[in-house]
């Protein structure tokens, strides 16, 4: 058509380059984004340093020994929306990581580098406020490049090929202190470097590990400390309970994979020491799936939507691996840390791979749970078993005999009549648990039933019980509490063998169930307690 006019339209420098600050990228995810390019680049060590000067201005170095950059290669490493590596495999994959990475938290970006030992190295710069002074794509080349970091590279690769990427003017990292340099503002950029070295032990570790074969060597240092790896599935301690790799054809026809690893971790109790439970970093959040691309953890401890998470999984951690011919069918996204399943992948997970592990780790976290709440439970009681010594005359109640203690048959006399009923008889586990005795389990699941104790009307209360679990639990150390608990199931056991006969003994037991089936469902939305802070 002759009368379609073509208009190259340049996009506005300064919007566009201070709009792109706002991607939304945290501060982990960005410096791993650019450790990335070092990887990429055959690094064999990374070396960070952050910190603030004496006025409090902080300052960010990340320098590499990796294959330096000529001219021409700087300015396209420096160009936004750069042109692709030559690997596909390259963990740095859209060309603009480098740059929003940076400007997300600084106002002036360098990047200092050189091909070989034998060339001088430059220094490439994007400052923001030249860029909205001139109103022009103003990428500054110099070959006067910052002096530390010339000294950081020429001690990390003494007359040999590096990169050195440089954060000034810092603004987006901690907030504003009134003291830009005082203790508060000390606190915030150390919390922030304790942040960060996690992050990079725990995404580049099959890089730190020397013995994990899957991903080249890399030795990383923060603030001049090594950075060691954090194996989130803990495979010398875990349990690997399932695994699969699936093989599937793309859209072009080529063939590729994908691995996926379930591992259930040992309960704090069951790590041979303290030290090991405390590294493997047990808790609720941590559980979910871990993506890896590349050998490159790029999304961490997440469901993905399949489902939500919950206490009695916190065992439980899926390792998801696949390499770069995957990264259209999963969706990555710029900053490499989102990933959208597709509706098979997702249909697979959830309703193959995905439902035997999370019984498994259901099983062993209430296990765990169990033995800890009744080892709890054992004096957790004794305030109640007291209260009710003292009170159990004026109480009153039903004269209760043993008729058949190998039966567990009793005769209960009454305002009603004598009934012979099947009856628990037992004795105290501890001393003075005559009247309120907690046991794990009780049949049909009921929360709760009547009992013989050493010739004392008494209750036995079902720790097993989803009540128990949501109501006593969180109450544990509170008296007043547990002994109000304790009295009306009590006084339930007590009432009901005082108004028993042997036409309504079926009608009390079924009452018995009707109550723990609907205190069960009543209970579902309460909150599930930490069992640990709570029977600790």
């Amino acid at each position: 058509m002759s009368d379609v006019e073509e208009i190259e339209l340049p996009p506005d420098p300064e919007r566009v380059i201070v709009g792109l600050r706002d991607t939304g990228y945290e501060f982990n995810t960005a410096v791993a984004d650019i450790v990335d390019n070092s990887i990429a680049a055959n690094a064999t060590k990374v070396q960070l340093f952050l910190a603030a000067d004496y006025n409090g201005n902080i300052r960010l170095l990340i320098a590499d020994n990796g294959e330096g950059m000529d001219r021409q290669g700087l300015i396209n490493a420096m160009q936004y929306g750069s042109k692709a590596r030559p690997s596909a495999a390259s963990l740095g994959k859209y060309g603009l990581g480098l740059k929003t990475a940076s400007t997300a938290f600084c106002k002036r970006l360098s990047v200092i580098s050189r091909a070989n030992g034998s060339t001088p190295a430059l220094m490439a710069t994007w400052d923001l406020y030249h860029v909205a002074k001139v109103n022009k794509w103003a990428l500054l080349l110099s070959e006067s490049c910052d002096d530390e970091a010339l000294e950081t590279l020429d001690a990390l690769a003494p007359g040999k090929s590096g990169t050195v990427v440089l954060w000034e003017q810092v603004d987006r990292l901690i907030k504003d202190y009134s003291n830009s340099n005082g203790a508060a503002a000390r606190k915030a950029l150390k919390a922030k470097e304790d942040a960060l070295r996690h992050h990079l032990s725990m995404v580049y570790q099959r890089f730190l590990d020397p013995q994990d074969k899957r991903a080249p060597n890399v030795a990383i240092e923060l603030n001049g400390t090594a950075v060691g790896p954090w194996d989130p599935f803990q495979k010398d301690l875990s349990e690997l309970v399932a695994e699969e790799q699936v093989k599937t054809q793309l859209a072009d026809g080529r063939e590729a994979s994908f691995t996926v690893r379930a591992y259930i971790l040992p309960r704090r109790e069951e790590f041979p020491d303290d030290k090991l439970a405390s590294a493997a970093l047990l808790s609720n959040e941590r559980q979910g799936i871990y993506i890896y691309r590349e050998e490159r953890l790029i999304h961490d401890a997440d469901w993905l939507g399949l489902y939500q998470k919950e206490p009695h999984l916190t065992l439980l951690r899926v390792e998801f691996s696949f390499d770069h011919k995957l990264d259209d069918a999963f969706h990555l996204d710029i900053k490499k840390s989102q990933i959208i399943l597709n509706e098979d992948l997702a249909s697979w997970l959830q309703s193959e791979f995905l439902p035997a592990p999370r019984r498994e780790a259901n099983r062993r976290s209430r296990e765990g749970q169990q033995k800890a709440i009744s080892k709890k439970g054992e004096g957790a009681h004794d305030t109640s078993n007291n209260n009710i010594r003292n009170r159990e005359a004026a109480a009153g109640g039903p004269q209760v005999n043993i008729a058949d203690p190998n039966t567990g048959e009793a005769i209960v006399q009454n305002k009603y009549g004598t009934t012979r009923l099947q009856l628990t008889i037992t004795s105290a586990k501890r001393p003075g648990e005559v009247f309120v005795q907690p046991v794990e389990g009780i049949t049909n699941g009921l929360l709760f039933q009547p009992a013989l104790i050493e010739q004392h009307k008494a209750v036995q209360i079902n720790t097993s019980h989803p009540y128990y679990h949501k109501v006593y639990i969180p109450n544990l150390s509170r008296s007043v509490t547990m002994q109000g608990l304790d009295s009306l199931l009590w006084a339930l056991s007590v009432a009901e063998l005082s108004a028993v006969q042997d036409s309504t003994a079926d009608m009390f037991r079924d009452m018995r169930y009707e109550v723990s089936r609907i205190l069960e469902k009543l209970v579902e939305t309460l909150p599930e307690p930490d069992v640990e802070q709570n029977v600790a």
